[in-house]
């Protein structure tokens, strides 16, 4: 039986208002259930599709295959965990790779998105007709299959095909697409035309959710478009360009697709293992899957290195 006090009004709000321990417990353990049966399937595929993949990769990535002198037996593999790292750093051609890839990050990343940029401000200016129609031939390219892009340039690279060398053959210039020099600048132009237009989206996104008070304010101060732009709008969106910077710096390291395509009518100037992913797949192709995947776990910890102090030099500048 109830005391009295329990059942009057004050008392009964009381309880309401204070509920016994088992009801909290109760609660959060349903809480708990929900959040678990919403990230059950992401935590799921996640695992699958990404950690058990790079685990496997490094723990691979720990043994050696040796092989006899005249190739009679099975190779075989020897737990040797620094043997592959060793290799990895003593092989030139990977090295060399590493030091491509980072040259292609550190000219093209910058130019990209000071195109995307540049774009994304001339569509977002007051001035601008036609904007849909420009925000959908900027972005198309970044629809059309990569290797399908490297395909098409690699058509208007070749010397029998080339309209570009074409055009200036009365000038008498010739241009070096497939030298040893600017190979690597050739890639570069397909990869910039190809994804110019996904990072503009981005950042033409992130323009328009600056508030149209704060531009017609400083239209009304008289500022002119470039002030407004220099002073307003871009500093709105550094976090699009940071976000767009991070994942153009992981596109770079990633760069296989655009290269291979153009090996075979390269000359030579693009090797097997002209990037690091196509320096590990060579590798595959040679049978040896551990010193693949050391080299995998090395390109993945330099990426993930780059991008944190990026992140840190970045959010220092925000913090200040």
């Amino acid at each position: 039986m109830p005391r009295s006090s329990d059942a009057t009004p004050a008392g009964v709000a009381a309880v309401a208002e204070h509920p016994t321990p088992v009801d909290g417990v109760r609660g959060t353990t349903g809480s708990r259930r929900t959040v678990l049966l919403f990230l059950g399937p992401f935590l799921v595929l996640f695992a699958a599709m990404y950690v058990a993949p790079i685990g496997y990769a490094a723990v691979s990535s720990l043994s050696v295959v040796h092989r006899s002198a005249l190739g009679l037996t099975a190779p075989t593999k020897v737990f040797d965990p620094i043997g592959n790292y060793t290799r990895a750093f003593s092989d030139k051609d990977f090295t060399a790779s590493l030091g491509r890839v980072a040259l292609f990050g550190v000219v093209q990343v910058p130019v990209m998105l000071l195109f995307a940029l540049g774009l994304a401000l001339l569509i977002d200016s007051r001035s601008a007709r036609g904007k849909g129609l420009f925000r959908l031939s900027s972005f198309l390219p970044y629809a059309i299959p990569g290797v399908s892009a490297a395909l098409v340039w690699s058509f208007m690279y070749s010397p029998q095909s080339s309209p570009i060398d074409r055009l200036l053959a009365p000038l008498g210039i010739r241009m070096p697409y497939f030298h040893e020099g600017t190979v690597l600048w050739s890639v570069a132009n397909i990869v910039t035309w190809s994804w110019t237009g996904y990072n503009m989206i981005i950042i033409y996104t992130a323009l328009q959710a600056i508030p149209a008070e704060i531009l017609e304010a400083a239209r009304i101060d008289g500022a002119s478009a470039f002030r407004t732009a220099w002073h307003i709008k871009i500093p709105a969106v550094r976090g699009a360009l940071i976000l767009t910077a991070v994942f153009s710096i992981i596109g770079s390291a990633q760069l296989f697709n655009e290269p291979t395509v153009l090996q075979p009518v390269s000359r030579g100037s693009v090797s097997s293992t002209f990037t690091p992913i196509m320096s590990a797949q060579s590798a595959v192709n040679a049978g040896n899957y551990p010193y693949a995947a050391a080299q995998s776990v090395i390109l993945a910890v330099l990426v993930g290195v780059v991008s944190f102090v990026f992140f840190k030099l970045t959010g220092r500048g925000e913090r200040a």
